[in-house]
């Protein structure tokens, strides 16, 4: 097992590098980088100008800049900027060195987990993912618990009652909810919980109250469960269908078997066949799916759920990173989420031989 878990380790490294690799080389290619930002808050531009002038040849920047300034006299790009103001910025953001320069000298900082500053935040890259990290990691842990307390023992009875009214009226429902996308069912819990039209029990924004520092251990806890309640249901509600089914699926493609069929015969009770029996075996799909299922709610599907609830998380931050052109806050978050996300699908291998003694990834090598 500790060869295995070393090959693995070894193997994070290449994948990290191609994947850092790419995106670098993609991102210099898409219009209004963090030096055309920056020119453009000096010259009283907006971003979508920003994106146009990127790609448009000099007559229609011409026409473009002509039109920005029609728009209000606070626009000075007519003015022109000083070249070396320009320089500046550019030596600022280090957009004075050769791009196969900048791309090393990134490779070398991550090689030693310095991922910089960002450009507009006025902090650390580091800094900026420690301070998001607690609401990304509260989202992702409470709904993929949610998720999986509710899934597997709602397969496991659709399972048991196969092709009975439960079983088709529960996958309808199912299937209803996961029709309606993640950020729509927000509003809608906003609107009726949250002191939209209807009822107003729950806060609308942030994970804490602002006395939280003077509550007691009980009410802060309270306080938070308070607060992560309508995000926590609005990501956990779209993903039962997926699980569920998955779930029912493999118990009863294990139901099938001939074991199953010698544990009744001596026997057995339904209840200790299922979850003495079937139980180890079938868990073990339903396992390799839970590194997925994590890093897709901790890290993409709670963007719009942390917009519309105000928190501040991970998502968000990486948003406001690809909108605003900050690079190292780009780069440096997808390192971090690339790299917990292998070694969450390590730890979810791991699980395999936790659930079932009997597999040996040794042997496979």
């Amino acid at each position: 097992m500790t060869a295995y878990i070393i090959r693995r380790l070894l193997l994070m490294i290449p994948t990290l590098w191609a994947i850092i690799t790419l995106n670098f080389f993609v991102i210099q290619l898409a219009p209004g980088g963090p030096v055309e930002q920056a020119m453009a808050q000096l010259q009283g531009i907006d971003n979508s100008a920003i994106d146009r002038m990127s790609g448009a040849n000099q007559d229609d920047v011409a026409d473009i800049s002509a039109s920005e300034e029609s728009k209000g006299s606070e626009y000075r790009g007519s003015q022109g900027l000083d070249p070396a103001i320009i320089k500046e910025i550019e030596q600022r953001f280090g957009f004075d060195k050769p791009l196969h320069e900048r791309y090393f000298m990134m490779l070398k900082n991550y090689v030693l987990f310095d991922f910089g500053d960002s450009f507009f935040k006025g902090s650390s890259v580091v800094d900026l993912v420690v301070d998001r990290m607690p609401v990304s990691i509260s989202l992702g842990l409470w709904s993929t618990a949610l998720i999986y307390l509710i899934c597997i023992p709602l397969g496991v009875y659709k399972a048991r009652h196969y092709a009975g009214r439960f079983d088709s009226t529960s996958t309808t429902v199912l299937i209803a909810l996961s029709a309606i996308p993640g950020f729509l069912f927000a509003v809608m819990l906003v609107i009726v919980f949250a002191g939209g039209n209807y009822l107003d029990w729950f806060p609308l924004r942030g994970l804490t109250s602002d006395s939280w520092e003077e509550m007691s251990l009980w009410g802060k806890m309270l306080d938070y469960l308070w607060h992560i309640t309508l995000p926590t249901i609005a990501l956990t509600i779209g993903s039962l269908v997926g699980l569920t089914l998955l779930t029912k699926n493999s118990f009863l493609d294990e139901i099938g078997k001939q074991y199953v069929l010698t544990a009744r015969a001596k026997g057995n009770s339904e209840r200790r066949i299922m979850y003495h029996h079937v139980f180890r075996n079938a868990m073990l799909i339903i396992i390799a799916g839970f590194p997925a299922t994590l890093i897709g709610i901790l890290f993409t599907g709670s963007v719009l759920i942390e917009v519309i609830f105000s928190l501040e998380g991970l998502g968000l931050l990486g948003l406001e990173a690809a909108l605003g052109r900050d690079y190292p806050v780009m780069f440096g978050t997808l390192y971090i989420f690339t790299f917990l996300g292998l070694v969450i699908s390590l730890i979810g291998d791991l699980m395999y031989t936790v659930v079932d003694p009997r597999i040996d990834f040794e042997a496979r090598g």
